[in-house]
C-alpha cells in the first residue's frame, strides 16, 4: 500500500495510507479531536472529513472554533436543509442552487405559488426539526450516466441543467443530508446535527431568474442567514434593525434628497437638499486633490469605439457599455460610439499631448468624471449601485522607482479623507497576481513589493488575496467600517503596466531614450453616488453641519417674532451659513418635529423674549432641551462648526 505524508500545523509529519480520510486523520491524533472534527484545510483548500486524501501535503483539522470554514459550513448545510424542508412540505416544487454569501446563504425555488411569511415560518420549523434528527450527511462520486439517470427520474430539470454545466473533468459529487439529495461540490458538516438550531433565520423572499438570465424562468429566493450561536445571531439581526432605519432610500426621501423613476433607471434625480450635499463633498474633495498636487482634467462621455478597442475595453467589457449610434452626414455606415464606463483610457489621451520627460514625472490627472455602466435591473439599490455615477477618479503617470513613494502618499491622502468624513477605520487588501496576467515576472514583483512596501512604511496592518489583482498589474483594496460594524470597499490603488503600452504612452527618460510609464488608477471615495448612500447610512442622516444640506431653520414662537427670524435669517446667510425660516401658523413644538425628521441639525426658536434680547435659543438634533445665545455669539459658534475639516487645518 503506497503512503503519503501528511504535515501538521506545528510542523510535525506523519505518514498514512494514500486514500486515508481527514476524519480517519483526526481519530488517529486524539479521540477528542475526531469528535470536535468538522472539517479539513489541504493545501488551503476546504475538505470535507469523508474525501479520501490521495497525495501528501500540509492539512489542519477544523472544528466549530475556527470561524471561518465553521460558517461556511453551517451555512452551506442549512442551505440544504433548507431546500429538504421546503420538498418534505411542499413536494411539487423543484430545486436549483443554493449558495453562501454575505452572513447566511439563499435558495432558488421553481413554485408556482408565492412563499408567504407563513411558509417561512413553517420552514423554519421543519428545519429545526431536520436539525433535531441528528441525520447523518454522506457523499459518494458518481459517473455522469447515472446522475442524469437519477434526476431524470426525480424530474428535476434544473438539476440536470446543472449537470450539463459542469466540466467534464470533474467529479459528479452527490451529498445526502438523510434521505435528500442534491448535487453539490461540498463540503459540508458530518450529521445535521452538527447544524446549531438556534442561530439561524429565514429574513425574505425575492424573485431571481435563473441563472441570472431575464429570458429565463422567474424563480423564488428564500434567503437565510446565520451564526455559530444565539448570540452572533441576535447581533446581526439587531444590526439589521439599525440597518433598516439608517436606509439612505428611506432618509432620502425623508430628508428630500433624489428620487429614481421608470424613464431613467438607474440615473440619480438629485434634488436641491442632495445636491447640496454632493457639492460640498466634491468642493472638500476639489481642495484635497489641489494640495496633493494633482491636476484636475475633464473629459468626454461619449468616445468612439476605436479607442475601447485599443483599450482593450470593447472586447472585455463591451456588455456593461451603452452604445451610442450616430448617422454622421455623408457617411455610409452609422459611426458606433460608447458612454464610457471608465475615464482611464481617456486620460492617457491627455498624458499623450505633448512630449513627456522623466521630470514630468510623476504627473498626477484628476476627473470627477461622468460614467455609465449597464448594471442588470435586479442589481440596482438605490445609490449603491446606480448606472450613471461619478467617480473620484485619478490617474498617476510615473516610473517604476516611483510607485513605492506614490502609493504611501495615496494612503495618506485617503487615511485623511476618512478620518474627516467620520470614518475611524478601515482595512487593507493586497491582491497579487493571478494566472493569466500580462508582463514579466519581474515587473510583478516589483509592483508588489512595492505596495507591500508602502503599506508597511506606514505601519499599517494588511491581509493578501493571492491571485485576485488585475489582470495589468496588483491592487490595493480599501474597505471602511461604518458606525454599525458594516464593511463598504471604497477605495482602490492599482499598477497598471498595460493600458500605457497599449496606447502607446512614452516619456524621455535621464538617458535620453523612450520609456513607458507606470499607470496608477486611483479612487478614495470610488463614486459619489455610492459614497453619498454610505455617509447618510452611518450618519443615519444626522450628518456633520459642514455637510448637512439644511443647517439650520429659525422658527417664530409666535408672529410678532416673524420679522426678527428673517433678519436673523439674513445675518446667517450673510455668514455663509444654510439657513432658512419657518414663520408658518404652527406650534413650535410642531415645527421641531417636522425638521427633526428632516434631520435639519439646528433648529434656533424665536419669540418675544428673544426679540427683546437679540438672542436665539438653539435646539440641537435628538438633544434634550435647548440653550439661550445671543445671535453674534451664536453665529461665531456655527461658523467655526460649519467650517470643513480641511479648512479647519488650513
Amino acid at each position: 500500500m503506497s503512503l503519503i505524508s501528511l504535515t501538521f500545523p506545528d510542523g510535525n509529519s506523519r505518514d498514512y495510507p494514500a486514500g486515508i480520510t481527514a476524519a480517519e486523520v483526526a481519530a488517529s491524533i486524539a479521540p477528542s479531536l475526531a469528535k470536535a472534527a468538522i472539517s479539513a484545510n489541504l493545501d488551503g483548500a476546504h475538505i470535507d472529513l469523508q474525501w479520501p486524501i490521495n497525495a501528501s501535503g500540509k492539512i489542519a483539522i477544523n472544528t466549530m472554533k475556527d470561524s471561518e470554514p465553521a460558517l461556511e459550513l453551517i451555512r452551506h448545510d442549512l442551505a440544504h436543509i433548507m431546500a429538504r424542508a421546503v420538498q418534505e412540505l411542499w413536494p411539487d416544487v423543484k430545486v436549483t442552487i443554493g449558495p453562501v454569501r454575505d452572513y447566511g446563504w439563499f435558495y432558488d425555488f421553481d413554485r408556482a405559488e408565492p412563499f408567504t411569511p407563513e411558509d417561512l415560518g413553517a420552514i423554519e420549523q421543519r428545519m429545526k426539526q431536520i436539525i433535531a434528527a441528528r441525520d447523518p450527511v454522506r457523499t459518494e462520486v458518481w459517473d455522469r450516466a447515472r446522475a442524469r439517470a437519477h434526476y431524470e427520474a426525480a424530474n428535476e430539470p434544473f438539476k440536470l441543467e446543472l449537470l450539463d454545466r459542469i466540466p467534464g473533468d470533474e467529479p459528479i459529487r452527490m451529498y445526502w443530508h438523510g434521505d435528500w439529495q442534491d448535487l453539490c461540490r461540498g463540503p459540508h458538516l458530518q450529521n445535521t446535527g452538527q447544524v446549531p438550531a438556534d442561530a439561524f433565520k429565514l429574513t425574505h423572499v425575492a424573485g431571481a431568474y435563473w441563472l441570472g438570465d431575464a429570458s429565463r424562468p422567474m424563480l423564488q429566493r428564500i434567503y437565510g442567514v446565520a451564526f455559530r450561536n444565539r448570540d452572533d445571531l441576535k447581533a446581526h439581526l439587531t444590526m439589521l434593525e439599525e440597518a433598516a432605519k439608517r436606509d439612505h432610500r428611506k432618509l432620502g426621501r425623508e430628508m428630500e434628497l433624489f428620487h429614481f423613476q421608470e424613464e431613467a433607471p438607474g440615473m440619480v434625480f438629485w434634488h436641491p437638499n442632495g445636491w447640496s450635499i454632493y457639492r460640498e463633498l466634491e468642493a472638500y474633495m476639489r481642495r484635497r486633490l489641489i494640495r496633493a498636487d494633482y491636476k484636475e482634467i475633464k473629459t468626454p462621455q461619449v468616445v468612439d469605439r476605436v479607442l475601447w478597442e485599443k483599450s482593450g475595453h470593447w472586447e472585455n467589457y463591451r456588455e456593461n457599455m451603452f452604445i451610442v449610434e450616430v448617422d454622421e452626414e455623408g457617411a455610409k455606415e452609422k459611426r458606433i460610439n460608447a458612454l464610457k464606463p471608465m475615464n482611464c483610457p481617456c486620460h492617457v489621451q491627455v498624458y499623450n499631448q505633448g512630449i513627456k520627460s522623466y521630470r514630468d514625472l510623476p504627473l498626477r490627472l484628476a476627473e470627477f468624471g461622468s460614467c455609465h455602466r449597464y448594471e442588470p435591473s435586479g442589481s440596482m439599490h438605490g445609490l449603491m449601485r446606480v448606472r450613471g455615477f461619478v467617480q473620484d477618479d485619478a490617474h498617476i503617470f510615473c516610473t517604476e522607482n516611483q510607485i513605492e513613494s506614490e502609493c504611501a502618499g495615496f494612503i495618506g491622502l485617503l487615511s485623511s479623507v476618512y478620518r474627516d468624513l467620520g470614518f475611524e477605520k478601515f482595512d487593507i487588501k493586497l491582491s497579487t497576481r493571478p494566472e493569466t496576467r500580462v508582463g514579466s515576472d519581474e515587473i510583478w514583483d516589483k509592483a508588489e513589493a512595492a505596495l507591500a512596501a508602502a503599506i508597511e512604511h506606514l505601519r499599517l496592518p494588511y491581509e493578501v488575496n493571492p491571485g485576485d489583482g488585475a489582470f495589468y498589474g496588483p491592487k490595493l483594496d480599501f474597505k471602511l467600517t461604518d458606525a454599525i460594524g458594516r464593511e463598504w470597499q471604497c477605495g482602490t490603488f492599482q499598477c497598471d503596466f498595460n493600458l500605457p503600452q497599449r496606447l502607446e504612452a512614452e516619456y524621455v527618460g535621464e538617458d535620453g531614450h523612450k520609456h513607458m510609464p507606470v499607470m496608477l488608477h486611483r479612487a478614495v471615495l470610488g463614486s459619489f453616488e455610492r459614497f453619498i448612500g454610505i455617509l447618510i447610512e452611518n450618519y443615519a442622516g444626522k450628518l456633520p453641519l459642514w455637510l448637512a444640506p439644511r443647517q439650520i431653520v429659525v422658527a417664530s414662537i409666535v408672529s410678532g417674532a416673524d420679522d426678527y427670524v428673517h433678519e436673523v435669517v439674513a445675518a446667517l446667510r450673510e455668514a455663509g451659513l444654510r439657513a432658512e425660516a419657518d414663520t408658518r401658523n404652527e406650534k413650535i413644538n410642531y415645527k421641531v418635529r417636522e425638521h427633526s425628521v428632516g434631520k435639519v441639525p439646528v433648529i434656533m426658536a424665536v419669540g418675544m423674549k428673544e426679540v427683546e434680547e437679540r438672542s436665539v435659543s438653539i435646539r440641537r438634533l435628538d438633544r434634550q432641551g435647548s440653550e439661550s445665545q445671543p445671535l453674534d455669539a451664536a453665529t461665531r459658534a456655527l461658523i467655526a462648526e460649519a467650517t470643513p475639516p480641511d479648512l479647519h487645518r488650513a
